[in-house]
């Protein structure tokens, strides 16, 4: 590797929204960052050598053990190359894992090997996302009001991997036979600190999970966590409260420049979004959209999925052209809400949820190609992860950070497709945004 001297940080993202919420913690804190969508070649790589912080997107969420063991081993093993203090594996602020979706554990395991290290740091709290874990226990806000996370709302009725425990270590106990020690609130806050701390991971042979429940003991955590480090790369992973909490500690030692400031980019004419999201918050978002300038198309997975699929998207993208041609700008969902979720449905036919992906993905790249659009939208964390691969985009930078709703930034695509290459693209969590985000990311404004 010779485009760029120890980074700061290398990451892997399970899912391209977590992968694009790192990038923003980082850019908008002084960290110049680079997202690349596959591992890129020495050019590419060259291209972005002012980067201190190198992030690989994945799709390990939404994917299998078996899957993991073939696909994270060469990922986390080039992460490993480039030299970087930290490498990151980031999942979900809502830590929702299965023994075979998204196995948390599996991937933890792989890291542990490769890295060759005794525990793995576990950080998931992050209150900027208004997540917060208390003695093990993680929460999570939903409209204003903070859930134990087997209580939540939507996240205990994921639609995939419903979370039906708050007790972290549990939670890991079931995709992993490694064990999960932790540094609890009340050891980071006490004055021998550092000796709590080494006593909990002098024997650790597993994880050690870090409480982080405020700004207070995000920065306990986040020193803990550079203090620990090792020469040769130091392997963690948790929530993008990894790099809330790093970031505590490196402004501390003076390797950050702290907050950065972002231009407005101004207003588009027309943007075109696609969801696959069923999640409520994406649904509201949706609906506040139709009920402001923007036109709402619905679409039948199952009719995409099956055998008169090709006729199917051909109709959507023609729905879509006929909005963007009167000047609208445009959403089309395949469900309004967890009421109108096909998901027991779409389950029957293999593949179908990458495939499901990867269609909203080639109706966008239509949209976006015959009506040179500047500016789109991919909501839900599955869906991202494999629809921004049909728009053959190889990287993203930040453009615009949205600190009012972390997690969801307004980014620059990079690639060798003339048509996609600069498109500004904004990649949206099911739970993540306010009500009035679409028009938010349309016009242009950080609030």
């Amino acid at each position: 590797m010779t485009a760029q001297t120890n980074p700061l940080l290398s990451y892997y993202g399970d899912d391209l929204t977590g992968s694009t919420d790192v990038m923003e913690a980082l850019a908008s804190n002084g960290v110049e960052t680079v997202l690349f969508m596959d591992v890129p070649d020495e050019a590419l790589l060259q291209r972005f050598g002012d980067c201190r912080a190198i992030g690989l997107a994945g799709t390990s969420r939404s994917e299998t053990p078996d899957w993991m063991d073939k696909n994270l081993t060469p990922a986390f093993g080039w992460l490993k190359s480039l030299g970087a203090d930290i490498c990151h594996y980031k999942v979900c602020s809502t830590f929702d894992s299965g023994p075979m979706v998204g196995n948390i554990g599996r991937a933890v395991e792989i890291g542990k090997a490769l890295f060759d290290q005794t525990y793995i740091p576990v950080l998931v709290g992050a209150p900027q996302l208004k997540r917060y874990t208390a003695f093990g226990h993680l929460f999570a806000a939903y409209q204003g009001e903070v859930y134990r996370i087997d209580r939540h709302p939507v996240m205990s009725r994921h639609p995939v991997t419903p979370m039906a425990e708050a007790d972290l270590r549990l939670h890991l106990r079931a995709q992993t036979a490694l064990t999960t020690r932790l540094v609890n609130l009340s050891m980071l806050a006490a004055k021998d600190a550092d000796d709590r701390v080494d006593d909990v991971c002098r024997d650790a042979d597993g994880m050690v999970l870090f409480d982080i429940d405020s700004p207070e003991s995000q920065f306990h955590a986040g020193r803990q966590l550079w203090r620990l480090r090792r020469d040769g790369g130091w392997f963690v992973a948790g929530s993008s409260g990894v790099e809330y909490a790093l970031l505590t500690a490196w402004n501390a030692a003076g390797l950050t420049d702290g907050k950065k400031t972002f231009p407005l980019p101004g207003k588009a004419d027309r943007i075109a979004v696609v969801s696959g999201s069923v999640s409520p918050t994406t649904e509201r978002q949706i609906r506040h959209a139709t009920q402001n300038g923007f036109a709402g198309i619905n679409l039948d997975p199952l009719e995409l999925l099956g055998e008169s699929g090709n006729a199917a998207l051909e109709r959507a993208i023609t729905s879509g052209l006929d909005s963007l041609k009167r000047g609208e700008s445009v959403i089309l969902n395949t469900a309004l809400g967890p009421s109108a979720d096909r998901g027991g449905d779409i389950d029957r036919i293999p593949g179908s949820r990458h495939r499901l992906g990867r269609l909203l993905g080639a109706i966008l790249r239509r949209l976006v190609e015959e009506q040179h659009l500047t500016r789109a939208v991919i909501a839900g964390g599955d869906t991202s992860s494999h629809a921004l691969r049909e728009l053959h985009v190889q990287a993203l930078t930040t453009l615009l950070p949205l600190p009012q709703t972390p997690g969801s930034p307004l980014c620059t695509a990079h690639g060798s497709c003339a048509e996609t290459n600069g498109l500004q693209i904004a990649l949206k969590g099911g739970q993540v945004g306010s009500d009035g985000y679409f028009a938010q990311i349309r016009d242009g404004l950080q609030a």
